[in-house]
């Protein structure tokens, strides 16, 4: 069975103590994460790259951005996802206490008190009187039984029980049954761990994508005011050249409706604008527009540096959060694997009980009043109707799940890796080609009004410039504002940012 045999019965006790304490079941091995030896390299970037020195575990400062700076540290400390993932980190380590307790001995100190009075037809009838009768004649319940039988009474008379005392108890834990509990609340544990580290990464990647596309949408609001001017020049135009005689009604209708549909796109954007800000205010656990005032006042979109550090693959199964969780979720199932067997195996305890007892309160306070009782209790399954044999294919299968699910989770890892580095090159080269765009077509606008002022030019030539003007001038701020989210994305999918939020649980716990 893999390495470890299975159960024969019957188990001599004595030779069980003989062999002394051991785990049974499967010990955990780290995984391999087949990490590659460098990451994979895309077209290189005319500006920003990646580079493998070690990252910054506070990478949203390489925005350099107070406004951003500051509403990360509000998150860490005011998130409410985050304080949940805190509670539930706090529960699995007490319930870590609970299952570590089964390592020690039980102690527990006891009291009663009791008025009773035995049965004249029950058994203990057949324990004797204080005269000598037959079984027969004592259970008949015309001769009285027991210690406080007074000559002339039939049946028995009440009496007081009162004691005290101490009882103890301990697993001895010779196949490892308690270890491998203690093993498997140490990986489920360790498991809500990093599951609070992963609510914390997402936390602060969603909080940087927010306020960058919050930036963005302001500067698209303030494009599209731009172009307002541009098509409200042109109207004016159309209109004067219409009074003049020299255009057409349709260059006035034409112009008109290319003023009203850009003025129609700032509802649109205020709207998002409202949305992001209150996406910012939840994630910071406040009232929606709590933030208006402090976001209102457009800014640029973050920009990123010439170098990203990333740190080195080899990195990132202990960096990754999810990669450790499911490492952990694996260690977890590999432990419940050997609960499993040893169930198959005797449980012996050592149990043990001091008790002080008398008929009357004057004598709790005597010695010859106590007593006692100590030894073993050995149990071995014999026939459980397969539920045991069952229990123990059900944790093999589960083990089997978790070392899958740990590779997908690491292949996972490394595919979102490599789109957010694509993602980030792509983006940098879309912006270098749209500058070129905006810029020539802003010489198109220029000339296209001039040449229809002149009367070399119909009306037709000045939309369609403008249209394009705004058309590039909108995706090369999108474009902007992807690269700044690539990086985000790409943080994100390093796992980077919990190793200085929560320091104190870098190690793994257990």
């Amino acid at each position: 069975m893999n390495g470890w045999s299975f159960p024969r019965l019957p188990v001599a006790t004595g030779a069980a103590l003989l062999l002394g304490a051991c785990t049974v079941g499967p010990d955990f091995r780290k995984p391999d994460a087949s990490a590659p030896a460098t990451w994979s390299r895309h077209d290189a970037a005319p500006s920003s790259r990646t580079v493998d020195t070690e990252a910054d575990p506070r990478w949203w400062t390489l925005y350099d951005d107070p406004i951003l700076t500051a509403l990360e540290q509000e998150v860490v400390a005011a998130n409410l996802d985050l304080r949940i993932a805190s509670a539930r980190f706090a529960e699995s380590r007490a319930e870590r206490r609970i299952a570590g307790a089964a390592q020690f001995p039980q102690v527990e100190a006891n009291a009663s008190y009791a008025r009773e009075r035995a049965s004249p037809n029950g058994v203990l009838g057949l324990l004797g009187t204080m005269e000598q009768e037959g079984a027969g004649q004592i259970a008949s319940g015309k001769q009285g039984f027991g210690p406080t039988y007074l000559p002339g009474q039939v049946g028995a008379s009440g009496f007081n029980l009162p004691q005290y005392g101490l009882n103890a108890s301990w697993e001895v834990d010779l196949w490892g049954h308690v270890r491998r509990q203690v093993e498997a609340a140490d990986a489920a544990m360790n498991t809500v761990a990093d599951m609070r580290r992963d609510v914390l990464v997402a936390l602060m990647a969603e909080t940087a994508r927010d306020y960058i596309e919050l930036r963005s949408i302001q500067a698209q609001t303030a494009i599209v005011r731009q172009n307002l001017d541009i098509a409200s020049r042109s109207m004016h135009l159309s209109e004067l050249r219409f009074r003049e005689g020299t255009s057409t009604r349709l260059d006035v209708a034409d112009s008109r409706a290319q003023y009203h549909s850009f003025e129609a796109r700032l509802p649109v954007l205020h709207d998002q604008e409202i949305h992001l800000v209150n996406a910012l205010s939840f994630l910071t656990a406040r009232a929606p527009g709590a933030l208006s005032a402090r976001l209102g006042p457009p800014r640029d979109i973050p920009p990123v540096p010439v170098a990203i550090p990333v740190g080195m693959p080899s990195d990132l199964a202990q960096r990754r959060p999810d990669i450790r969780a499911a490492e952990d979720r694996l260690h977890l199932a590999t432990a419940s694997v050997g609960v499993a067997v040893a169930d198959f195996y005797p449980r012996i305890t050592l149990s043990g009980s001091l008790d002080i007892q008398a008929l009357q309160f004057s004598g709790l306070g005597s010695w010859a009043s106590r007593q006692y009782g100590f030894g073993p209790t050995a149990t071995l399954p014999i026939f459980e109707g397969g539920r045991l044999i069952g229990q123990l294919h059900l944790r093999k299968a589960q083990q089997k799940e978790a070392a899958i699910q740990y590779q997908r989770t690491v292949l996972h890892a490394w595919h979102e890796i490599d789109d957010a580095m694509a993602d980030f090159t792509a983006a940098q080269r879309q912006r270098d080609r749209l500058r070129e765009a905006v810029d020539e077509n802003r010489i198109a606008v220029d000339v296209a009004q001039q040449q229809y002022a002149q009367g070399s030019a119909d009306f037709l030539n000045v939309l369609t410039m403008q249209n394009m003007l705004l058309s590039t001038q909108s995706q090369l701020v999108q474009a902007t504002a992807d690269i700044s989210t690539a990086v985000a994305r790409l943080y994100r999918a390093l796992g980077g940012g919990w190793q200085a939020i929560l320091p104190e649980s870098a190690a793994r716990h257990g």
